[in-house]
């Protein structure tokens, strides 16, 4: 993630002058009164960019509890009673179980198998109820809900298994018999009598009983399958139509340990994802200490994702671990014994994937019910490794032993964690010189960003390996966030020869366990809703086409005046202390001096964190709060020098300098330090959305005294650490709210003209589509709203609506609304 300041841009329209503020995307109404004049000029008979089938996809990872208690249809939390202080410090086995009489958790032989470690042993005239997700477990009347439970009791005995809510009953109560012997699952069937998202499930026993593997799944499933998906989340994704489905992860891939889950590794819950734990019987899998905070029941594995892509028509993409984490863990793992077990595991899924009944994991393949092969192709190694060198050392090995036996199959490596850096710089090297086949990006930063980089691919080699962009995100779900992705997208389309495959993540957010945002589609227990960015990916998806019909627009003219803006001290999870700031002007003037032999009563306290003058310092003493800002001086600053002298005292990370400093959400940082004292680099912050500017790899010492100084002159910024100059940038890029491209669909003959007018104006434009003969009606499909508008439960002021255009002909004129992104689909005769 990133920060940093909002240059002020004046934009000067081709027949009118106007402000635009679209770097910040100003909330205004939805259509303005004020229009600019714009062209786009079509060659239809130039031959533009093939674009594949699999262009746009998913990412789907369990965060933000997208699994369990989200596209998996389970409604029962804890259903094991495997929850441990591992996944949560606040878990216990019995978390979201409450219990009337005698109950407790036992992890003894007499357990149901060796991976399903634990079981609770109920006593006579006791019963455990379950509080599910959300508020409750939701029930609608009359519809069928699907109990089952494994249980095992010395003498015969009965459950009685009942639904309820505070208002009462929410079905009629089913006894189930229990035979005497060992464990046995045993199934029954519950009619909701009313609607509630508020249900509890109580299971009580007449006698001792041991219980595991307590179940109740919703009879309507998605495709009505059995251990399914919650219907309404997985019709979100198949509506989209993507081209691909890339899964499990994501930071679950490569973090944690890299054990199996076996007696060997002392039964290892904190695992990286591994596929052979998530496929064969529910109740026979492994379960797993989620990276992202919870536990993982592996309900929902491998097996659902190949059938949930092949159901909804996309590719199938799996991640597997590299053996070097990521996601802040950052190790290299040196062992050459378990690195070629994870070989051996890779090319064992590709033949669970694709191989004949006869193999050995297509056998298994087929036992679970898909005796035909999942036609696997991509298959990608790592995610977002920041050890370039160590990761791509083993990816070679991944690569050659897929090469040597399954020679069709696309290996994908990846880039790292960020758009631009050392790290990043590094790992294409290596993936070009060893001539990849295709390198996954992954980035999220400001709207900003995606306005201002729409031709980040254009300069791309076009002989080397291919882009999947994995993971990519505008920090937001408001319509600015969804106008800024849906301008980039079409840079991606026009260098669809160069970006092969491209998803948004993450796809599911459940609105009470969120541990990051923004997401695509959100949900609780009982409702789902698209976001705005969601709208932008539906609408792209579903109008790809098939080439790209090469186009050109004008522009929007940038005046742009100097970076201007205060300074600002700051830490991130860091104590540290300041001293003896200075800002002089290009003359040498003393715009602020500070050495705080006094008080601080020329600073602002902005952010969190805890502030005070201590022996001659400028003190931050919480080293546990995050952007704790103060600011002094004038937001109309400009081409100025700023020096500070900063120790870290204690923490994780560094410290930051600020300058450039508009407000709380519009600044630029000098981050020393940053990413658990891994890298710096300089960030923009504009809206609150952050990107990075330039970093590189480096860290803080605690205790030393650090010189910084920052030169800013005009738009140019120069730094230096310790007398040495760090690094320099310009910030010159124009944020261009005005996009377009032009795609050909091959199965309609429809040209479609796709513009996105991410500004207060409407944008009058000037269509010359240079001799294509298209009817003179063209269906039109247009997202319009206020800038700041976001989806909810209850309000969807990001729709589409569908209208009719009948003013098409060769040269015709068309207004684009304000905050807009209109689809033209123009039918050609």
């Amino acid at each position: 993630m990133s920060r940093s300041t909002t240059p002020t841009r004046w934009r000067l329209g081709l027949t009118a002058t106007a402000v635009l503020a679209a770097a910040a995307l100003v909330p205004v109404p939805a259509h303005a009164e004020t229009t600019t004049d714009y062209a786009i000029k079509v060659d239809p008979t130039a031959k533009g960019a093939k674009i594949d089938d699999t262009m746009y996809g998913v990412f789907f990872e369990d965060i933000n509890r997208a699994a369990d208690g989200g596209l998996y249809a389970e409604l029962v939390q804890n259903r094991s009673f495997e929850y441990s202080t591992v996944d949560n410090k606040s878990y216990t086995p019995l978390t979201s179980w409450t219990v009337d009489g005698t109950a407790q958790v036992v992890n003894d032989d007499g357990r149901l198998n060796a991976r399903n470690r634990s079981y609770l042993s109920l006593g006579a005239a006791s019963s455990v109820t379950n509080a599910g997700y959300n508020t409750g477990i939701h029930v609608e009347q009359g519809k069928r809900y699907d109990f089952s439970v494994w249980a095992r009791a010395a003498s015969g005995t009965a459950l009685t298994v009942s639904l309820q809510d505070a208002d009462g009953t929410l079905a009629t109560a089913r006894r189930v018999a229990v035979r005497t012997g060992g464990w046995a699952k045993y199934k029954a069937t519950l009619t909701a009598t009313r609607t509630s998202s508020n249900g509890r499930l109580t299971v009580a026993s007449s006698a001792a009983t041991a219980l595991d593997m307590v179940s109740l799944f919703p009879r309507d499933t998605y495709r009505n399958e059995p251990n399914g998906l919650r219907k309404d989340l997985a019709e979100k994704i198949a509506a989209l139509h993507p081209g691909f489905v890339r899964f499990p992860g994501g930071c679950l891939v490569n973090t944690g340990s890299m054990q199996d889950y076996s007696e060997a590794s002392g039964w290892q819950r904190a695992r990286s994802y591994q596929w052979k734990d998530t496929i064969g019987p529910v109740e026979q899998r492994a379960t797993n200490s989620n990276f992202w905070g919870y536990n993982q029941s592996y309900g929902l594995g491998y097996y659902e994702y190949f059938r949930l892509s092949e159901d909804i028509g996309a590719m199938p993409l799996p991640v597997v671990p590299a053996l070097v984490t990521g996601c802040g863990q950052n190790k290299a793992v040196d062992d050459d014994a378990l690195l070629k077990r994870h070989i051996q595991d890779t090319l064992d899924l590709i033949e669970f994937a694709n191989g004949p009944v006869t193999s050995t994991w297509g056998k298994k393949r087929a036992r679970m019910g898909h005796p035909k092969p999942f036609h696997l192709t991509h298959i990608e190694v790592g995610n977002e490794e920041n050890l370039p060198e160590e990761f791509f050392a083993r990816f070679k090995q991944f690569r050659a032993a897929i090469e040597a036996k399954y020679p069709n199959i696309t290996v994908i490596s990846n880039s790292g964690p960020d758009d631009a850096g050392s790290t990043f710089d590094t790992a294409w090297q290596l993936n070009r010189d060893a001539k990849v086949d295709m390198v996954d990006e992954h980035y999220y930063n400001s709207p900003q960003w995606f306005l201002q980089n729409n031709n980040r691919y254009d300069s791309y080699d076009r002989g080397g390996p291919k882009v999947f962009l994995g993971e990519y995100a505008s920090q937001g779900n408001a319509f600015k966030n969804g106008l800024s992705e849906a301008a980039f997208m079409t840079g991606l389309e026009r260098n669809a020869d160069v970006v092969k495959l491209a998803s948004y993540a993450p796809l599911f957010a459940n609105e009470d366990y969120v541990q990051w945002r923004p997401d695509l589609v959100w949900f609780n227990n009982h409702a789902s809703w698209n976001s705005a960015n969601y709208e932008v990916q539906k609408l792209f998806m579903n109008n790809v086409g098939d080439r790209v019909v090469p186009s050109t627009a004008t522009g929007t003219p940038a005046l742009q005046g100097p970076i201007t803006g205060a300074v600002g001290l700051s830490t991130w999870a860091t104590s540290a202390a300041y001293d003896d700031v200075k800002v002089t002007d290009a003359d040498g003037r003393t715009l602020l001096a500070d050495d705080f032999s006094g008080d601080a009563s020329r600073w602002s306290h902005t952010g969190g964190g805890s502030w005070s003058v201590q022996d001659g310092q400028y003190v931050q003493s919480d080293a546990a709060a995050e952007n704790t800002m103060v600011s002094a001086g004038d937001v109309n600053w400009h081409d100025y020098d700023v020096h500070v002298k900063a120790t870290k005292k204690s923490g994780k990370e560094g410290f930051l300098v600020a300058f450039g400093v508009k407000d709380t959400g519009n600044y630029y940082w000098w981050n020393l330090g940053g990413w658990n004292n891994t890298q710096s680099a300089v960030e923009q912050a504009v809206d609150g959305g952050k990107s990075t500017l330039i970093s590189k790899a480096g860290s803080v010492e605690t205790g030393r005294a650090y010189d910084i100084d920052i030169k800013v002159r005009g738009r140019q910024v120069t730094l230096y650490l310790d007398g040495k100059e760090w690094g320099s940038f310009t910030d010159d890029k124009s944020a261009e709210p005005f996009r377009q491209v032009v795609t050909r669909d091959a199965k309609t003959g429809d040209l479609i003209v796709k513009v996105v007018n991410a500004q207060p104006n409407a944008a009058r434009t000037a269509v010359a589509l240079g001799g294509a003969k298209v009817s003179s009606k063209a269906r039109v499909t247009t997202l319009a709203a206020a800038p700041d508008a976001v989806n909810s439960e209850t309000q969807t002021p990001v729709t589409p609506v569908t209208s009719t255009f009948t003013g098409v002909a060769d040269k015709f004129t068309y207004t684009f609304p304000a905050n807009s992104i209109t689809f033209l689909r123009l039918k050609q005769r």
